[in-house]
């Protein structure tokens, strides 16, 4: 599950996604392993707080990945992977640090659950180039997850500011399909996120999304079904 974003204006924390959140996480999960490297202007420890409060709220319980011994152990024994927003640069770059990047993706190929949000679906991509992160730091590589065939642009918006001389998000966006022709980008708005389990993809949210692709006009829709494929 891939959310644009954790949190809509004037609501509780993930409040607008917590019915999805509990139904695609089921029954037989209990406990999810939270990784919040995406994390830069407040504690690790701060942000599991935050992130445990709201999913025992949807009765679940919460290891915070910084807080374990053997970060590969706790990855190979999760029910479920949940990966916070934040700086998409500073997340890839610890998951190349503590070397969990490969666990992560077999685990989920494997079938577990794996949510994120902003810089937590970015990163489910191929790559992390449709990020609108600053680059703090620099990673091993900019090469992600690799878990869905396409890119997300989280927080997609396509307002321009009143005298803003400077690009459009379409424009950033039009210019990485000319570098990389064959890759669809999908403009995630915020209070919407994407389902995709195996082959079927279905987006979800009071919010159309905006499909990219070279040489094509960039289309709103709420059916993405054949983005994969």
């Amino acid at each position: 599950m891939l959310l644009s974003n954790s949190t809509n204006a004037g609501e509780t924390y993930l409040g607008y996604p917590r019915e999805e959140i509990r139904a695609f996480l089921g029954a037989e999960v209990r406990r999810v392993l939270f990784i919040p490297y995406a994390g830069v202007r407040f504690s690790y420890e701060r942000y599991a707080e935050i992130v445990d409060e709201a999913f025992g709220d949807m009765g679940f319980g919460v290891e915070p990945i910084h807080s374990v011994s053997d970060p590969k152990s706790a990855v190979a024994q999760a029910e479920a992977i949940v990966v916070g927003g934040g700086n998409s640069f500073h997340l890839l770059y610890h998951l190349y640090a503590e070397d969990i990047l490969d666990g992560i993706r077999a685990r989920v190929l494997d079938g577990i659950p794996y949510i994120g949000w902003s810089a937590g679906a970015n990163i489910a991509c191929p790559t992390m180039r449709t990020t609108n992160d600053m680059p703090i730091i620099e990673p091993l590589s900019l090469a992600s997850l690799n878990l869905v065939p396409f890119q997300v642009n989280p927080h997609y918006i396509d307002t321009h500011p009143l005298g803003h001389a400077g690009e459009t998000r379409d424009e950033r966006l039009a210019e990485f399909i000319e570098v990389n022709r064959e890759v669809t980008v999908i403009g995630l708005r915020e209070g919407t996120m994407l389902h995709v389990e195996g082959d079927t993809i279905r987006l979800t949210g009071d919010k159309p999304a905006r499909i990219f692709r070279y040489a094509c006009e960039p289309v709103d829709t709420m059916d993405v079904t054949d983005i994969i494929g």
